[in-house]
């Protein structure tokens, strides 16, 4: 097909001169640098239709990125830009590419071209059976910690045999067993993981030349966006494919790599140069987003990294305001400053509420806002997150409260037996609820008579028998107070021990969330000592009541500082700036997760547009007790001409 070239000038008119350089230059590899907010979308979208414009077949480039709804934005902005003429290229996401290689070739290495995808609930199940074949106890070895572990070796290009002869202590030989089980089952399948996909496209382009041939062929562009956030297996799959043409083109941030936790590798962008030393560089750091007031104090916080590519944003758009510090006397009065500044700004500015957000480290910080923002007619939507009430976690030990509140409550008892697992199973808590209601007694309660059920196998008479006795001897927590009654919840029913021994990263979130509701139990305790079980379950009834939030148009933003990656909004608050909280305790004694934490501190700080907040807390209620915090490091690592600090401590 003949590809009519517009005029190249055309095509790179409105970039700036940097990005002019870095989608102009056509031929060998290529990083850009491009800092927060200074355009790579632009500059990736203005390459490509360059390329084209010069005669490139749009069939020929591969550009890849991160998210279906990046690649999706690709495409639209691609066909305003050239009516159409990018319909063949391949726009996709790593494993969306690796997808379509995989249909076409893969039966190359004796696989089948057919292959489903397992998601997570497929795998786990497939993890808990490679477990039983081996006779490993699924309590001791937690699936979701198996399945990470697996994970986190398919992101590193290993094997069962190479994670075995690498393994760092007796869990990890065990996983490997595992992993060996577990790949043969997804064969017998005919299935393939979501990490298999890249590990199964890296071993096909290994083991048949003509294969990778027919793709470095191909593809003579390769785009790559977001490229400090490739793993290992994705970092191999971009060398192979670039090296017979090496016009290899990619767009990234170091300072912005916050992903170390789903096996992204920062050395990918770190040692772009050393994999091709004739690279061309182009630094990107014309900020089109923040003031200059915001960028400085974030460059002041990043350039602590020792692992980075120096850079410094700058923007013609002016000083703006000062980066706002407040540092309250706790918690509950970062969420009331928080609130009143918002009110304040929309009265005096007019602003929706949807042009603020609030950026916090772990999702267990949002719920002293949810807890203050009904009060002062601050409306809210959690982004990436759920409601600090609505999370899994929370109700399932908010249905042990109901249960020893009302035995006759079944939906509870429903949720609270099967969380965590019993080998008590669906059919017989309805045969006990069946019982309780021809008996006239409640079905808690009928669970003492276990015994008397019938069809009711006498193993399972036993387990239900048991659950009713630690129900019992739960109740007798209600007279202790809130706080006792659900932390001889988490204890008692094994709950937190179970997410403990699992050690994912989303169990550990999990367990924060658990000591969060510790807190709010002493709060509760603190302002209703009679009844506070009761105030508390009216409580969070009201407060989980959508009724309240109708208005999803005009909402306050709050979401975690990875989820913010990307966004933008005129007022940005970053809270729980103490040490512990941010950076937090994980991080501490380790230099490379300090490093992390300061990307992320990076990240959140410019996504702020006109206006900053930096708020902290100088004592916090931790795991029910009320302790003094330690200002984070990162509010020491900006000089204090570039912070306005406001409230009692602006003298200090």
């Amino acid at each position: 097909m003949d590809y009519e070239p517009e005029r190249s000038s055309t095509i790179l008119d409105g970039l700036n001169p940097q990005q002019r350089e870095a989608a102009a230059h056509v031929s060998g590899p290529v990083l850009v640098l491009a800092g927060a907010g200074s355009g790579k979308t632009r500059v990736l979208i203005h390459r490509f239709a360059h390329l084209v414009s010069t005669g490139v077949d749009p069939s020929r480039i591969l550009a890849i990125t991160f998210t279906n709804k990046a690649a999706g934005e690709m495409k639209s902005r691609l066909a305003g830009v050239l009516d159409g003429l990018a319909r063949d290229a391949w726009v996709s996401t790593f494993h969306s590419a690796c997808v379509r290689i995989l249909r076409r070739d893969y039966d190359k290495i004796g696989g089948k071209r057919n292959f489903t995808i397992f998601d997570t609930d497929d795998q786990l199940t497939v993890v808990r059976e490679s477990l039983k074949e081996l006779n490993l106890n699924d309590k001791k070895y937690s699936p979701h910690a198996v399945l990470a572990t697996i994970s986190r070796a398919k992101n590193s290009l290993r094997n069962p045999a190479e994670m075995s002869g690498g393994a760092a202590g007796f869990f990890e030989e065990r996983c490997a067993e595992v992993y060996r089980i577990y790949q043969r089952k997804l064969r017998e399948s005919g299935a393939l993981d979501f990490d298999d996909i890249l590990f199964e496209t890296v071993r096909l382009f290994r083991e048949r030349a003509d294969v990778l041939e027919y793709y470095q062929g191909l593809f003579r562009y390769i785009l790559v966006d977001e490229y400090q956030d490739t793993n290992r297996a994705q970092y191999e799959i971009v060398r192979m494919l670039a090296a017979r043409h090496r016009n290899v083109f990619v767009v990234g941030d170091d300072d912005q790599g916050i992903y170390k936790f789903r096996g992204a590798d920062i050395r990918n962008i770190l040692e772009f140069e050393r994999d091709y030393p004739d690279s061309k560089v182009v630094k990107l750091e014309q900020n089109y987003r923040s003031t200059q007031s915001i960028l400085d104090a974030a460059w002041h916080v990043i350039k602590h990294n020792a692992s980075r590519m120096e850079k410094r944003l700058w923007t013609d758009s002016g000083l703006g305001q000062p980066v706002i510090y407040y540092r309250s006397p706790d918690q509950t009065s970062e969420a009331v400053f928080v609130a009143g500044e918002i009110r304040r700004l929309r009265d005096a500015f007019g602003l929706a509420f949807s042009s603020f957000a609030i950026l916090y480290r772990t999702h267990a910080q949002s719920r002293a806002f949810e807890q203050v923002f009904p009060t002062m007619n601050v409306p809210y939507s959690i982004v990436g997150g759920l409601r600090f009430y609505e999370r899994k976690e929370i109700k399932d030990i908010l249905a042990y409260v109901r249960l020893v509140r009302n035995p006759a409550d079944a939906v509870s008892l429903r949720r609270a037996i099967g969380s965590p697992k019993r080998g008590i199973g669906e059919r017989t808590v309805e045969k006990v609820i069946s019982y309780a209601s021809r008996e006239g007694i409640a079905p808690l309660n009928a669970m003492g008579r276990a015994g008397e059920i019938e069809d009711l196998q006498p193993s399972a008479a036993r387990r239900v028998e048991a659950f009713g006795e630690m129900m019992g001897s739960l109740a007798g927590s209600l007279e202790k107070g809130l706080f006792l009654l659900i932390d001889d919840i988490l204890d008692r029913t094994g709950y937190l021990a179970s997410l403990e021994a699992e050690g994912s990263i989303e169990a550990m979130s999990r367990v924060e969330n658990l000591k969060e509701l510790l807190n709010v139990a002493r709060e509760f305790e603190g302002s209703a000592v009679e009844g506070a079980v009761d105030a508390f379950l009216e409580y969070v009834a009201l407060t989980t009541d959508q009724d309240s939030y109708d208005d999803v148009q005009d909402t306050v933003s709050m979401m975690s500082l990875h989820t913010a990656k990307g966004l933008e909004f005129p007022v940005v608050f970053v809270v729980g700036m103490e040490e512990g909280v941010f950076p937090h305790m994980r991080a501490m004694g380790d230099e490379a997760e300090l490093e992390e934490e300061r990307r992320l501190c990076y990240v959140g700080m410019t996504r702020a547009k006109d206006l900053l907040y930096l708020t902290g807390a100088r004592d916090r209620m931790m795991y029910g007790e009320m302790m003094p915090a330690i200002e984070s490091r990162f509010i020491k690592e900006i000089p204090a001409r570039l912070l306005s600090k406001v409230g009692d401590d602006a003298g200090w």
